[in-house]
């Protein structure tokens, strides 16, 4: 997290505010393999965290000789096996063509997406079944550290708009993208003090 970005970010007053609150945030990208990364974000679709948690760590469990499957032995899995693990049919199949097309050398490795830009990276991974522009985005914040993404379709950065900027109702995508604007090229960071004034609101003490 660098200091010009942190001054960018609070020539907005509330952004400011946030920031004082919350204090740093730690922004080292994971730089996982795209298949776990995937992997672990579809897991996490439309899940509280406790859940996807759970489910992670059971499908890890099926296979048990690595930390984390190695996508040669999920392609060959069945979409009943992985199901034991908790998944619903349709993420089982989602991660087993993933699974597929890495083993393929279809998907680009982290280090192809180095010579990638945000959208052809967006173009390229949201060929993929069961992944869209949103997994993409947490793709690009969390494993690859880019830093001017906001998803803005996220329910938690919208959740955290409403809160740090008291607003009777949460934002549109659209009204997000276009207040979001003056925040570029930082807006990854700015999305990150959202999803903390999102749970701010969840949990009063924090």
């Amino acid at each position: 997290m660098s200091k010009r970005a942190i001054a960018h970010l609070s020539s907005d007053p509330v952004m400011s505010a946030l920031i004082e609150k919350v204090g740093r945030i730690q922004t080292r990208p994971r730089r996982l393999a795209p298949f776990q990364s995937l992997a672990h974000a579809i897991i996490h679709q439309q899940l509280n965290s406790t859940a996807a948690g759970t489910i992670l760590e059971r499908f890890k469990g099926l296979f048990p000789d690595e930390d984390f499957p190695a996508h040669g032995q999920v392609a060959k899995a069945t979409v009943d096996r992985l199901r034991t693990a908790g998944l619903s049919r349709p993420k089982a199949a989602y991660i087993i063509d993933l699974a597929q097309r890495c083993t393929a050398g279809l998907i680009p490795s982290v280090e192809d997406c180095d010579s990638l830009n945000d959208e052809e990276i967006v173009a390229r991974l949201t060929e993929i079944k069961g992944i869209g522009r949103w997994t993409v985005e947490m793709f690009l914040i969390f494993n690859l550290g880019r830093p001017d993404v906001l998803p803005v379709h996220d329910l938690g950065v919208r959740r955290g708009f409403q809160v740090a900027y008291r607003k009777r109702k949460m934002p549109t995508p659209e009204q997000l993208a276009k207040h979001g604007s003056r925040w570029a090229p930082h807006r990854t960071l700015a999305a990150r003090y959202l999803w903390r004034a999102a749970d701010s609101a969840e949990n009063p003490n924090w």
